[in-house]
C-alpha cells in the first residue's frame, strides 16, 4: 500500500556486471559507505559464489556498514547459499537473496528443467536460506516473460517456505509500463499472501523503460525497487536510483502517497564516485546527474532562469548536492578558505596531512589557472585521496613528435629513490610514453581502453584520462588528472602500473597487505 518505497541498491552486484567494470573489495566498501550516507535501505553487495573478490567484498561491507540491510545473491543451490551466509555472518542486518528462472525459455534452454523441478528447487532454496537468516528474498528470474499461473504458483510456494521479500524482475527489459503494471496487479490478485510480504521489482533498461516500468509497479502496490547508481548494469542497465528518487520527490503532487528514505543531497557526490571507480562516464544529458542537467545554453532559457529558476528548472541543483560557488578559490586564496570550501563540499573528516597535500595540489593548479572550479576541486580530491602505494613516481617526460617524425618519448621515473630513465618510439606520443614506461618497469600489459575528458571547459581546462589494462587476465584501471593531457596520460598509466605491483605483492613480492583480489570476471 502507499507509503515508503524501499530502495535496494544493486550497484555493487548488477551494476558491476556492466561490461568492463571490475571493482576491488576496497572500492566496493567505499561505494557501500557512500550508499549508507545516501540512506539506501538495502545494499546488495555482490554474488559471492562467483569469485573470492566478491566474497571478500561482502565480508568487508558486512563488518563496516551497519545501517542498511546487507544482501548477498545466491542461486537456489545449497553451496551458493552457504557461501552467501559466509559473506554475511558479521552483518548486523543480513539478507540472503536467492533466485531461479521461471520463464519457459529459460527452463528449456538454460536450466534444462521442468516446471515441477523449478518449483521444488525454489521452495528448497528458500527453506535452506531460512536456516541462516530470517530475511530471505526470492527472485523469479525473467518473471515478466513467465507463464502467469506458473509464476504465481512459484511465488505462493516460496512465501509458504518463508520468503519475506518477493522480487519480480523484468530481466531483459521487455515489458512496457501498462503491461508491467498489470502483471503486478494480477500477481497480487492471484496470490493474496503478497500483502503479508514485501513486493519488489527489478527492471532493466533495454528499451529505455526501466524507470517507467518501476513507477507503474509502484502504482500497483510494489514497496521495494531495485536500482543502481547512474542506472549502470547488464546490457543497457537498470532503473537509475537518482531518477526514481527525484521523480517521486519532484512529482509529489502525483505520487503524493509515496516517498523514499534517500538523503537526496548525497546523490550527486555518490554518482560521481561510482562513475570514477567504475570508469563509466555519465553522459552529459543524463537525467538528474548529467553535466547538462542544470545547464542552459539558449538565450531565452538563460533569461528565464535568471529571472526565476522555476521557469526552466523543475528541481533545484542543491537538492541533489550540487552547490553554488559561494567561495571562489583562486591564486590568492588561503588555507582557511580552502578548508571551508572542502567542508562545504562534504569533505570534513580529513587529516592534517591529507588537507596539506590537497592544498599543495590546489596551489600548483592555480599557478596555471586563475580560478579553480568545484568540479576541478572534486577531481583533485578524488585523485589524491585514493592513491595507491607509489612504487613508481613520475619525475619528468619529454616528447619529440611531428607530422613527419616518428614520436619518441624520454621518461624519468623514480623507483625507491633512484631515477631511472629510458626512451622509446611509438605510434603516437602516448604510445611512445607507455612503451618507455614498460621498458623501465619490465611489466608487459595490454591497453584495453583509453579515454579523455575535460573536467571543465576552456583552453586551460583540467583534463582527466582514464585507462584500462589487462595483466594476466586481470582488468586494472588507472586515472590521471592534469592541465596537460600528456601528463595526465602518463599519470594514469603509472597509477595502473602501481596497482599491478600492489596486486603482485610489491616490488619484490613481499607486500602481503596489498592483496586486493581484483579478479577479472563476468557474472551470469
Amino acid at each position: 500500500m502507499p507509503g515508503i518505497i524501499e530502495i535496494l541498491d544493486t550497484t555493487l552486484r548488477d551494476g558491476e556486471q556492466s561490461p568492463g567494470v571490475n571493482l576491488c573489495p576496497e572500492e566496493k566498501l567505499e561505494i557501500a559507505r557512500n550508499l549508507e550516507k545516501l540512506k539506501v535501505d538495502i545494499i546488495e553487495g555482490g554474488f559471492p559464489i562467483t569469485s573470492a573478490g566478491d566474497l571478500q567484498a561482502i565480508k568487508l561491507i558486512s563488518e563496516n556498514v551497519k545501517e542498511p540491510v546487507i544482501a548477498a545473491l545466491a542461486r537456489t543451490r545449497q553451496e551458493d547459499i552457504d557461501t552467501a551466509w559466509e559473506s554475511l555472518e558479521k552483518a548486523r542486518r543480513p539478507r540472503i537473496h536467492t533466485f531461479i528462472a521461471t520463464s519457459d525459455i529459460h527452463l528449456k534452454y538454460k536450466l534444462n528443467k521442468t516446471r515441477e523441478e523449478v518449483l521444488e528447487m525454489a521452495e528448497a532454496g528458500v527453506k535452506y536460506a531460512k536456516k541462516y537468516v530470517e530475511d530471505v528474498q526470492f527472485s523469479a528470474e525473467d518473471a515478466s516473460r513467465s507463464d502467469l499461473d506458473f509464476l504465481c504458483q512459484v511465488i505462493e510456494r516460496v512465501i509458504q517456505a518463508g520468503a519475506t521479500v518477493i522480487n519480480v524482475p523484468d530481466t531483459v527489459g521487455y515489458q512496457v509500463p501498462q503491461q508491467f503494471g498489470q502483471l503486478i496487479e494480477r500477481i497480487r490478485e492471484k496470490v493474496p499472501a503478497t500483502d503479508k510480504i514485501t513486493l519488489s521489482v527489478h527492471c532493466h533498461n533495454d528499451l529505455g523503460l526501466a524507470l517507467a516500468n518501476s513507477l507503474a509497479a509502484i502504482e500497483k502496490g510494489v514497496t521495494q525497487v531495485e536500482c543502481t547508481i547512474n542506472g549502470i548494469g547488464e546490457r543497457a542497465g537498470n532503473t537509475a536510483m537518482e531518477e526514481l528518487v527525484m521523480t517521486l520527490a519532484t512529482r509529489a503532487d502525483f505520487y503524493q502517497y509515496y516517498s523514499t528514505n534517500i538523503n537526496q543531497k548525497n546523490i550527486f557526490r555518490t554518482s560521481r564516485l561510482v562513475s570514477k571507480l567504475t570508469n563509466m562516464l555519465v553522459q552529459a544529458n543524463k537525467a538528474v546527474v548529467g553535466r547538462n542537467a542544470f545547464a542552459h545554453e539558449s538565450g531565452i532559457h538563460q533569461d528565464g532562469v535568471l529571472k526565476e529558476k522555476s521557469t526552466y528548472e523543475i528541481m533545484k541543483p542543491e537538492s541533489i548536492g550540487l552547490l553554488d560557488n559561494r567561495i571562489v578559490l583562486g591564486k590568492h586564496s588561503g588555507r582557511h578558505a580552502f578548508k571551508i570550501k572542502l567542508k562545504e563540499m562534504g569533505f570534513e573528516k580529513l587529516s592534517e596531512e591529507e588537507l596539506q597535500k590537497l592544498f599543495e595540489r590546489f596551489k600548483d593548479l592555480v599557478d596555471k589557472r586563475q580560478i579553480v572550479s568545484e568540479h576541478e576541486m572534486e577531481a583533485i580530491i578524488e585523485e589524491e585521496l585514493r592513491k595507491v602505494p607509489e612504487y613508481y613516481q613520475l619525475s619528468y617526460f619529454q616528447i619529440f613528435t611531428g607530422n613527419k617524425f616518428r614520436p619518441t618519448a624520454t621518461v624519468g621515473i623514480i623507483r625507491e629513490g633512484e631515477l631511472i630513465e629510458e626512451a622509446a618510439c611509438g605510434g603516437g606520443p602516448v604510445d611512445a610514453m607507455y612503451r618507455t614506461i614498460d621498458r623501465i618497469t619490465g611489466i608487459q600489459t595490454k591497453l584495453m581502453d583509453y579515454s579523455i575528458k575535460a573536467v571543465t571547459g576552456g583552453r586551460d581546462a583540467l583534463g582527466e584520462v582514464n585507462i584500462r589494462l589487462t595483466d594476466n587476465g586481470n582488468i586494472i584501471s588507472g586515472r590521471g588528472v592534469s592541465t596537460d593531457i600528456l601528463e595526465a596520460s602518463v599519470k594514469a598509466y603509472i597509477n595502473a602500473i602501481n596497482k599491478i605491483v600492489k596486486k603482485r605483492g610489491g616490488l619484490y613480492g613481499d607486500d602481503r597487505g596489498g592483496e586486493d583480489n581484483c579478479q577479472s570476471r563476468r557474472q551470469g
